[in-house]
């Protein structure tokens, strides 16, 4: 992907880029607040209610109309500032992960997101826009984002732009295509010694296609990951297991390339079934993560708004890494979904380690500068008049007339 930097306007206007900056300012307090109160009650998702009220409250006092969007999870919440025809929408996350917390850095994440809204709606009416900050639960499970696509929180934006906690600064990255399956093999409990022929045992089902899974990852193309856990497989050693149950997660760096994946690993689901008489049952849990596109023209306003922060992202474009329902957002409109770098110590994502890093003083800067970033970028984006008609032309075709990546399940 080359990078475009957005032509120089109003946005760059001291004027407007003061006012943003001094908003997001005298917010400061209250955004580093909010991250650090994230950080402390982390809620896995759907389960994100404290959450969604820090956030509600926080925009509310600022001036936002809030609402829960209809047919969304009860954990999502879209608020509103603003009554300008070009409609940019930013995305909050803030659920954590079991057992470990906020390490994937929601806390950052969602306190950014908040922090870029406020900003960029206190210029709103200059700028001709309509501000939305769309907190979208579930992120780490079932597909928050997915969810509010299909309910409708998204049409009529015309761009969406969020930042994500990491390492270092990043534009431009792409990720995987996911599905996740749970799997169950019923069988039939027998006496393990007495009589082990009357059973069918759903322990080997699970552990032939586990086997099957490992074989078959040697001849997966480049980009084609499958993870695969155990849950249970059987309660004594002396009962045949009558009952055992899998999760399996599926990543591809497309959504073509997914499909094809499904099939394969079906097939191996499928063999352990066959080969002892179990029965098998697959089910999916949320909406399939669909490859993130990052559009151009909003990633150059991005890097031209951080630049005077002096922050110099790093461009990369080429393999993708993790998964996103941001991804799904992407596909249907234009949006970015940079990285805002932090001190996190040498720690990786989904890592107690990671979490531990979400309140320090870089994090705190971080959730500011990601802040200070997405408010400039869309202040740039609205004032650029290519740019501006680009995204309006295309929000004006777009029509939502079947679902993203919605596909009926197998």
């Amino acid at each position: 992907m080359s990078i475009t930097l957005a032509a120089d306007g109003a946005a760059t206007d001291p004027d407007v880029r003061d006012r943003i900056l001094g908003v997001i300012d005298r917010w400061a307090p209250e955004l580093v607040g909010l991250s650090h109160s994230l950080h402390k009650e982390p809620e896995v998702g759907l389960e994100e209610y404290r959450s969604r009220d820090k956030i509600s409250a926080l925009l509310r006092s600022a001036g936002f109309e809030v609402a829960h969007p209809a047919g969304s999870p009860a954990t999502a919440l879209v608020a509103r500032c603003g009554s300008g025809e070009l409609v940019i929408a930013l995305c909050a996350e803030y659920d954590a992960l079991p057992g470990i917390g906020h390490a994937c850095g929601h806390n950052v994440n969602g306190a950014a997101a908040v922090g870029g809204a406020v900003g960029l709606a206190s210029m709103a009416d200059r700028l001709g826009l309509t501000v939305k900050l769309i907190g979208t639960p579930a992120e780490e499970s079932t597909g928050g984002k997915i969810d509010l696509l299909r309910a409708g929180a998204f049409d009529g934006v015309a761009a969406a732009m969020m930042v994500h906690a990491n390492g270092s600064d990043e534009v431009g990255g792409s990720s995987y295509a996911l599905a996740l399956w749970d799997v169950r093999y019923t069988g039939k409990g027998a006496h393990a010694a007495a009589a082990p022929w009357c059973g069918v045992n759903a322990a080997d089902a699970v552990t032939l296609a586990y086997q099957a899974v490992g074989l078959l990852r040697q001849q997966l193309p480049v980009g084609q990951i499958v993870s695969f856990i155990i849950h249970e497989a059987g309660q004594a050693p002396n009962i045949i297991p009558a009952g055992a149950r899998a999760s399996v997660e599926l990543r591809a760096s497309s959504m073509a390339g997914l499909e094809k994946l499904q099939e394969a690993v079906r097939r191996c689901l499928q063999a352990g079934a066959l080969a002892t008489g179990a029965e098998l049952a697959v089910s999916q849990r949320g909406g399939e993560f669909a490859e993130l596109r990052q559009d151009p023209g909003l990633t150059g306003a991005y890097v031209q708004a951080m630049a005077t922060l002096g922050r110099i992202p790093f461009d990369a474009a080429g393999a993708p890494r993790a998964s996103t329902d941001m991804g799904n957002v992407s596909q249907h409109l234009p949006s970015i979904q940079p990285m805002i770098g932090y001190d996190v110590g040498g720690a990786v994502h989904h890592t107690p380690q990671f979490t531990e890093h979400g309140i320090t003083p870089s994090a705190d800067l971080a959730v500011l500068d990601g802040a200070r970033g997405l408010a400039l970028a869309g202040a740039i984006i609205a004032a650029d008049p290519a740019q501006r008609k680009r995204l309006l032309d295309q929000a004006g075709a777009r029509k939502l007339v079947t679902k993203p990546h919605e596909r009926p399940q197998k």
